[in-house]
């Protein structure tokens, strides 16, 4: 993949759009950017899980996964299913995923 190179003419219009991509790539990036968070992403990257099987996987209380989680579902990245008493979560569409192949190709593959 090739990124795109900006001149100096680039148009008001173009730079707009620009702009807004950025802010919504940071939102994004800031929204993964913690590790708990993280966590969560690479354990729905395998499918839905309850919150109480993230805290079990996670090793961690309900409040600082349900933390976590708000802010993933406030974002845009994760969505919540109830059936019953337990709510479910899973990834709202690839994004997260394409992102943690890159995390795992730099950071964790051959480490």
């Amino acid at each position: 993949m090739e990124l795109p190179v900006f001149t100096k003419d680039i148009s008001d219009t173009e730079m707009d759009r620009m702009l807004a991509n950025a802010t919504e790539a940071s939102n994004f990036l800031k929204a993964i950017s913690h590790e708990g968070r993280l966590m969560i992403l690479c354990h729905l990257v395998t499918g839905e899980k309850s919150v109480t099987e993230l805290e079990d996987l996670l090793a961690a209380r309900q409040a600082a996964v349900s933390q976590q989680l708000a802010r993933l579902r406030l974002e845009g990245l994760v969505t919540p299913r109830r059936e019953g008493k337990t709510i479910y979560y899973s990834l709202t569409d690839d994004r997260p995923r394409q992102i943690l192949e890159v995390v795992y190709e730099l950071f964790c593959k051959n480490g």
